[in-house]
């Protein structure tokens, strides 16, 4: 099942994305996805999402990752097909059946809303596969520190995101081997009505949250032996320089966010 879960996962490489510093690529990260949302023609979410794919490429991470990274999203997808095919007017009548119609404005809409939410998932795969969640801890509380004036622990803020990040896939393992459990003794989570296997996988939520607490416990132990205080000041083995090719990517971001408003994509 862990193999399944992309989300928190970090896949090793030399690529040119793995190197970026975390803070340029969190904030890279945001103005991509202020582009995702500006952009209103196909030729511009085209042009993106091939962008996307080319950077896939040259991570030399396995596209299989990212394809994983599409089933989460897969129910919303079909869920925003049918609002947009069904209820957006506009444009030919494609299919009329009864008082319903889908036209040609609503199928537009709707395919383009599917290939911005691809373009999404890949990019924000693109920041969590390349980079470590210790990194990403360091890049979060570096953007967290005006923060600190307001009272909020902004180091901790970070360490508990990074945390929930990296044990995502770990949860999802941990209830995929309590229902293969509950399958060895007979339990049943196919069959039914949707409210009957709902109802079937109430016996898994204790055990679940049990294991959670306790791997929370465990963990605090851990920390607290390795030295962490709450509030501490810490230093850092390596420190976060920003390199040129940093720089580069960040322009290259703005650049095309810039030719997207001057060329009205």
């Amino acid at each position: 099942m862990s193999r399944s879960i992309t989300l928190g996962q970090y896949f090793p490489g030399q690529s040119m994305i793995h190197c970026l510093n975390p803070r340029m690529k969190l904030l890279s990260l945001l103005l991509v996805l202020v582009l995702l949302f500006s952009l209103q023609t196909y030729v511009g979410l085209a042009t993106l999402l091939l962008i996307a794919i080319f950077l896939i490429v040259t991570t030399r991470v396995p596209m299989r990752y990212f394809l994983r990274g599409l089933r989460p999203v897969l129910y919303i997808a079909i869920f925003a097909l049918v609002i947009y095919f069904f209820f957006t007017s506009g444009g030919v009548v494609l299919l009329r059946i009864g008082f319903i119609t889908v036209e040609s404005e609503g199928v537009r809409e709707g395919i383009f809303i599917i290939l911005r939410l691809i373009s999404l998932v890949f990019f924000s795969l693109l920041l969590t596969l390349t980079t470590t969640p210790l990194s990403l801890t360091h890049g979060l509380g570096y953007f967290l520190r005006p923060l600190r004036y307001i009272g909020l622990p902004t180091e901790e803020v970070a360490m508990i995101m990074a945390i929930a990040l990296r044990f995502i896939p770990t949860l999802m393992e941990e209830s995929q081997r309590l229902m293969r459990a509950q399958l060895s003794r007979g339990a049943d989570f196919e069959t039914g009505s949707i409210f009957k296997r709902a109802k079937s996988l109430i016996p898994l939520i204790v055990p679940l949250f049990v294991s959670a607490f306790r791997r929370a416990d465990e963990l605090a132990l851990a920390m607290e032996a390795r030295g962490y205080r709450i509030g501490a000041t810490r230093t850092r083995i390596h420190e976060d320089l920003i390199a040129p090719r940093d720089w580069a990517a960040l322009g290259m971001v703005l650049g095309l966010l810039v030719a997207s408003l001057v060329l009205g994509l």
